[in-house]
């Protein structure tokens, strides 16, 4: 009986109540806004649906599983992270001209989704283990642990992907001590480049400028940024519909299923990665604002966990998965108002997609069981 009670106990208590009722709002947000984005309850309705209430039950087992139990995954779950995505390489599927999946026979997978939770995780195992006697050159070690998986899938190509799962490991690295100072040259470099863009767009974003280390499709999403009434009609369609959605929603939105960008279908992938468009149409600017803060809670409820985490490596790992987390919202948020380049990043508990959901799932998992761990000695 009494083993049965403490199970029982396990279940309720694994949950960290503050952080699981930001994400039930959110949860509940999403099949709100997609319910008017679909137009109903159709099959992408009750999919997500069920892709919802997936990850929230792969969230809750992760959530019980002692932080100890976690980080000793660590080395097999990149290891294997790593293998799928040179599976992908050679024996990928191909799909609109990316090749970002790997046929199992019963199933088909996308592997730069779990290296957005096997690299930091991986980076921060390899930190603790350094902790006591770190050294310059462990930086570098982590570096080449990070730079792997990041040119392989940024080869695939999936840039949006690849400068997630960049940023994810490079969070722990920061955080595990990497001096700002040498981020510094890095930082003046971009700075350079990015004005260079700037001054000379005319020139580089012709069609036949070559900009080497992109590919063309990815050239012209950053000279539609620039200007994307240079093609309203093509390169330009996606950031034109979704601003001029966000604008007409006004102060107090257009009103529940009543926008009309997204009921006469101008909004592109209005399910998926524009989905922001939809809300802020309907609900306008205090709908957004309103999602904003739970967005910013969600945050802050991470990073508390991450300052309150007993070990190096909790610490490390709380603080690089709340940042994904952040950088997920900022990015398609970014993407969908024409602030930043039309990448693939969708918003965490609103868009469509079960493996993007499932790897949010995992994430808030693994902070619940951050927020509950106590090490013992053998950790």
């Amino acid at each position: 009986m009494k083993v049965l009670f403490k199970a029982l106990s396990r279940m309720v208590t694994a949950f960290d109540w503050p952080l699981m009722i930001v994400l039930l709002l959110l949860g509940a947000t999403g099949l709100l806004v997609m319910h008017s984005a679909v137009g109903g309850t159709d099959s992408r309705y009750a999919d997500h649906l069920r892709n919802l209430l997936i990850a929230l039950g792969v969230m809750w087992i992760v959530a019980m599983v002692p932080f100890q139990y976690i980080l000793k995954l660590a080395v097999p779950f990149y290891i294997v992270g790593v293998v799928l995505l040179f599976g992908v390489e050679f024996f990928g599927s191909t799909t609109k001209g990316a090749t970002r999946w790997l046929n199992l026979g019963f199933t088909r997978i996308q592997p730069s989704e779990m290296l957005k939770i096997a690299v930091p995780l991986m980076l921060a195992w390899y930190f603790h283990q350094r902790e006591s006697s770190l050294k310059f050159y462990d930086f570098f070690v982590a570096g080449g642990l990070l730079i792997v998986p990041f040119l392989l899938i940024a080869k695939q190509p999936d840039l949006g992907s690849a400068l997630l799962v960049f940023g994810a490991g490079f969070c722990v690295i920061y955080f595990a001590g990497l001096s700002f100072k040498l981020l510094a040259p890095i930082m003046v470099v971009m700075l350079v480049g990015m004005g260079g863009i700037l001054a000379y767009q005319d020139d580089l974003c012709k069609e036949e400028t070559d900009w080497v280390v992109l590919h063309t499709y990815q050239k012209n999403r950053v000279c539609t940024l620039l200007d994307p009434s240079n093609d309203p009609l093509g390169k330009g369609f996606h950031t034109i519909q979704s601003t001029i959605a966000v604008g007409s929603g006004g102060v107090y939105g257009k009103g529940y299923m009543s926008g009309t960008q997204t009921h006469l279908d101008f909004i592109p992938e209005r399910t998926t990665d524009f989905i922001f468009a939809v809300f802020a149409e309907e609900f306008g600017l205090y709908g957004g604002v309103t999602l904003l803060i739970l967005y910013l809670l969600l945050v802050f409820r991470g990073l508390a966990i991450a300052i309150r985490a007993p070990t190096h490596a909790s610490r490390l790992l709380a603080a690089a998965l709340t940042m994904v987390l952040f950088v997920y919202v900022f990015v398609n948020i970014g993407m969908v108002t024409g602030l930043l380049p039309v990448v693939g990043v969708p918003l965490p508990l609103l868009s469509y997609g079960g493996t993007a959901l499932l790897t949010v799932g995992i994430a808030c998992g693994i902070l619940m069981s951050i927020s509950h761990y106590i090490p013992s000695r053998e950790s």
